[in-house]
């Protein structure tokens, strides 16, 4: 079979309805539109949300609270979860991100000390809480904040 030799299969392709093509067709005159009001017209119709001149939803709903757009996003890694890594093995957003600790859009990750590590490690991250880091260290390795 050849790219060239493939076809749709029977009876799954249709026709375009043609309408507002005289009154032989079937589909003249209104052209499946009915008679007059909003919808009959050209450029007709409402746009979505709109509820028939009802206060829509959108607007009868208080305004609360506030959206900070500077808002900075962390991802949380915690020790118990580097027991996987090897000793000595260097525990970067890439070595985090192929163990699938992280997922590949994180910008930032943060160590927090829940849990006991057992290997030392050398842990590069952009943030650590004190707990995390003097635990990493008892293990006998050590942390780079980027």
């Amino acid at each position: 079979m050849r790219l060239s030799e493939l076809s749709p299969s029977p009876g799954s392709k249709h026709k375009k309805k043609r309408v507002g093509r005289g009154p032989g067709s079937g589909w003249g005159k209104t052209a499946g539109r009915g008679f007059k009001g909003q919808n009959s017209r050209a450029g007709g119709g409402t746009k979505p949300g709109f509820e028939g001149g009802q206060m829509p939803l959108v607007r009868r709903i208080p305004k609360r609270g506030f959206t900070n757009i500077f808002r900075q996003i962390w991802t949380i890694v915690n020790l118990r979860d580097l027991n996987r890594f090897p000793a000595e093995a260097v525990v970067d957003q890439e070595a985090l991100k192929e163990a699938g600790l992280v997922k590949s859009r994180v910008k930032r990750i943060k160590l927090l000390g829940q849990g006991e590590v057992t290997v030392p490690l050398v842990v590069k991250v952009q943030a650590v809480s004190s707990q995390a880091r003097s635990r990493i260290e008892a293990a006998g390795g050590r942390v780079e904040v980027i």
